[in-house]
């Protein structure tokens, strides 16, 4: 079993910036591949980011690229999301999962997730 907790989430100004970290632990933590995702009320979940086991892979979807930066310390089991020019729509619960495999960008394939952590940014 796998637990992830996240944090860093909170209030900020449209432009602000935020880090969030997502920790894991279990005894069966591995080499898993990492994702974040959101969700605002009234709507579907949706990808945000991923990053693979080692750290060199990443992939991120269109509404973020070039604002957000996932980073992970294997050592720590700890993954890291830097959220840069954030804006009103980037409003969303945001979850971290966890898969036993190459990252996704689907939700389906994650098998872990934590509670998530509230972000709100005010215009």
């Amino acid at each position: 079993q796998v637990t992830l907790v996240e944090s860093g989430g909170g209030l900020v100004q449209a432009g602000g910036s935020l880090r969030l970290s997502c920790t894991a632990s279990g005894r069966t933590w591995g080499r898993y591949g990492m994702g974040w995702f959101r969700q605002a009320p009234g709507k579907e979940r949706e990808f945000v980011g991923s990053i693979s086991w080692s750290g060199s892979n990443t992939y991120y979807a269109d509404s973020v690229k070039g604002r957000f930066t996932m980073s992970r310390d294997n050592a720590r089991n700890t993954v890291n999301l830097q959220m840069n020019s954030l804006k009103p729509e980037d409003t969303a619960l945001y979850y971290c999962a966890a898969r036993e495999s190459s990252i996704s960008s689907y939700a389906g394939d994650y098998a872990y997730w934590g509670q998530g952590t509230q972000v709100t940014v005010s215009s």
